[in-house]
């Protein structure tokens, strides 16, 4: 099989590597389609692989019967990071694709031993895992102080982030698990922002017509995260 160039990556870390160090990892890279609700990552079992979304996103949620949504990590970042580089091999949570598309995985043994030999490669990965807690208490922090209007219109931003365009595959049933709310007040969250021509909402998408009016409805909810990223990884 041929080694992937890194020219051709649309991950953004992985952009962002010098080519010594993305020479590190170019041998273990593995393209793999993936599909809605595709696991990735089990709960309380050892992370075997890591993965770089090229394109789509993965979700990660608590588990057992109260799921919630916590995280989104998509082609600005890797799945399974926080366990894996932090000394552990596991993890409590649910990590699985949202989003269909696809991604480049590599064997946790492959990338520990590329940030053994390159400080600078464990520096990279390491400030995105700190982006990704700041993403997480930001969740926290909208989820007890925003009413459910604000906290849709963040995770619609959040998704428009890491999609091409501006359709999201998403039903409301599945909006409803990730928000942690019921069918029915999702449906009316939509229907407050449709009726305001922010989105269009069709069967199992909705499709972003305004981002500057979702920016206004969302407020501080939204963006401490993606500065926090700017300023770590794309300004470093």
């Amino acid at each position: 099989m041929s080694l992937i160039e890194q020219s051709a990556v649309r991950n953004r870390l992985l952009k962002r590597l010098s080519p010594d160090d993305f020479a590190l990892l170019q041998p273990h890279l593995r393209p793999m389609a993936t599909e809605m609700r595709q696991g990735l990552i089990e709960p309380y079992l050892p992370v075997r692989d890591l993965f770089f979304p090229e394109t789509g996103y993965a979700s990660i949620t608590t588990a057992g019967l109260g799921k919630i949504e916590v995280g989104i990590i998509g082609p600005e970042g890797v799945v399974g990071a926080t366990p894996v580089l932090l000394g552990s091999d596991r993890t409590p949570y649910d990590h699985f694709v949202q989003n269909a598309g696809e991604m480049l995985a590599i064997g946790a043994p492959e990338i520990l031993a590329a940030t053994e030999i390159s400080p600078a490669l464990r520096r990279l990965l390491l400030r995105f895992v700190q982006t990704l807690l700041i993403q997480t208490a930001q969740t926290a922090f909208a989820n007890a102080s925003y009413n459910i209007e604000v906290r849709l219109t963040r995770w619609l931003l959040m998704c428009h982030d890491r999609v091409i365009g501006d359709d999201i595959a998403v039903t409301h049933d599945f909006l409803s698990y990730m928000l942690g709310v019921q069918r029915t007040t999702v449906t009316l969250a939509l229907q407050l922002l449709e009726g305001n021509r922010l989105i269009r909402a069709r069967r199992g998408r909705i499709v972003v017509l305004d981002r500057a009016g979702l920016l206004a409805v969302a407020g501080d909810s939204y963006g401490v995260p993606e500065a926090e990223y700017a300023r770590l990884i794309e300004e470093a």
